[in-house]
């Protein structure tokens, strides 16, 4: 199931919310707010709930071994606990990757081995690194391990970031588990919140990815304009696919009484490749940062040491989102950047011009997401023979004029127009002479958005978010 869906917004989240609300004190919420993610999840592939309930109990009981431990076994356990959630990561999602990858290397007369073939729970990078925090979290004793299962389970399962974040670290959100306010207030903000998303994903992201669609699905050899289009469209949908999901995450955690960390801030303004990671999925570059490269060593070793370790969390940041070679070189892609910086470029950043700064970043940011949406290393490669024109200049495919209507055009223009400014402190600025004028200006805006959602919504097909397939 998805945000933007008839069942979920006509039907499982009204009963949801009169069924949460009505609930008497904080373990009947929970109990409640748990049956619904686990409804929630269910929906279409109801067999995957037995490998998420199946991580939450053993994750539950590793915790306490691991709090009730000291020293070298503590360790230990938490060693063998991070690594069996690794390991169920692994089959699900990288057993076909690493065995076609051996088949290719196996001597002639030997295989090819067989593909396992196993569906890829949704979410399970999400709910996996929910769990690996939590439990490394213990360890360092910055949390104590949760004695209450249902606590526990809500923590790891709840719906609104179940699927595709934002990441939330357990010590952020572990006392609103068993206190926190729903107030009339809170709900409000956190509707008007979650109607941008939905009109994010709906109006602006669904909309541009048509054009996407039609050039790296349909078009086997598209001329540089048509290249240029297709990426344009693909730079503006992943991020407000991805935005308008976190944001309607966020704000059906304010709804509920959560305060979830904020995970996008205009990415597409970035002045570096540094700077682009402070700005974009902020949930999961402070996860790596933290659990990755500064137990690496981080930038505290030699020089070659730092690149190492900065390159290194990038492929493996690459590989997290897909199981494919054009994800590791994704990685590999901002790790070079990264490196470059820190080895000189970003001096010459700093004294150049913001504009200079951002065509930089942006086109290093646009260069890597070729490979991130390409099929294949083949596919990606055509891709960029067409963006420096091998391929023919200005023609448009019939299967890209097709996907060329007002709607699509006027999201691309919108997503584009909203990539690049703050228009929402314009928005403030603008409406703050007319200070009685602003809650009804706030409130037409919103009623707007979610009637033209709706009506999308209504009348679209189904439109998962990308990244669900992470």
């Amino acid at each position: 199931m998805v945000f933007s869906s008839v069942p979920f917004l006509f039907y499982l989240l009204p009963l949801f919310l009169g069924l949460y609300w009505a609930a008497p004190g904080i373990k009947a919420k929970n109990l409640v707010l748990l049956g619904a993610s686990l409804l929630f999840y269910a929906w279409g592939e109801p067999w995957f709930v037995l490998v998420l309930s199946g991580q939450i109990a053993f994750n539950y009981w590793a915790a306490l071994a691991i709090g009730a431990r000291k020293d070298r076994a503590r360790a230990t356990a938490t060693t063998v606990s991070v690594g069996l959630n690794l390991l169920l990561l692994g089959i699900f999602k990288y057993a076909d990757f690493f065995i076609a990858t051996l088949n290719v290397a196996l001597p002639s007369g030997i295989g090819p081995l067989g593909l396992p073939g196993l569906a890829l729970p949704l979410g399970i990078s999400f709910f996996t690194f929910h769990s690996i925090s939590y439990l490394i979290d213990v360890h360092r004793r910055q949390v104590a391990p949760n004695a209450n299962p249902v606590e526990l389970a809500v923590y790891i399962a709840m719906f609104p970031q179940l699927v595709a974040g934002p990441i939330i670290r357990y010590h952020t959100i572990a006392h609103l588990l068993t206190s926190r306010r729903a107030t009339r207030g809170r709900a409000s903000a956190g509707m008007r919140i979650f109607i941008i998303g939905l009109a994010q994903k709906v109006l602006i992201a669904d909309e541009v990815a048509r054009i996407a669609e039609a050039v790296f699905d349909h078009v086997a050899r598209p001329s540089a304009l048509e290249a240029w289009l297709g990426l344009v469209a693909y730079t503006v949908q992943i991020y407000f696919d991805f935005l308008g999901y976190s944001n309607m995450a966020i704000g059906l955690g304010c709804v509920l009484g959560f305060l979830f960390p904020r995970n996008f801030r205009l990415p597409y303004t970035a002045t570096s490749i540094a700077d682009f990671w402070r700005r974009w999925h902020i949930s999961l570059s402070q996860w790596l940062r933290d659990y990755l490269y500064i137990p690496l060593g981080g930038s505290r070793g030699s020089v070659a040491e730092t690149y190492r370790n900065l390159w290194l969390v990038f492929l493996l940041c690459g590989l997290w989102h897909g199981a494919n070679w054009t994800f590791v070189i994704w990685g590999a892609h901002h790790g070079f950047f990264l490196i470059a910086e820190r080895a000189g470029l970003s001096p010459l950043l700093r004294r150049s011009s913001v504009f200079v700064a951002r065509a930089y970043a942006l086109i290093a940011v646009m260069s890597g997401w070729v490979w991130f949406r390409a099929h294949d290393l083949a596919h990606a490669l055509t891709m960029f023979e067409s963006l420096v024109g091998r391929n023919g200049w200005d023609r448009l495919s019939f299967e890209t004029h097709i996907v060329l209507f007002p709607t699509t055009l006027m999201g691309l223009l919108i997503g584009i127009a909203l990539s690049i400014a703050d228009w929402r402190a314009l928005w403030s600025s603008t409406w703050r002479k007319y200070r009685v004028a602003v809650p009804l200006a706030d409130t037409a805006r919103t009623a707007l958005l979610l009637t033209l959602s709706i009506l999308s919504v209504a009348a679209g097909s189904y439109s998962p978010f990308l990244y669900f397939r992470f």
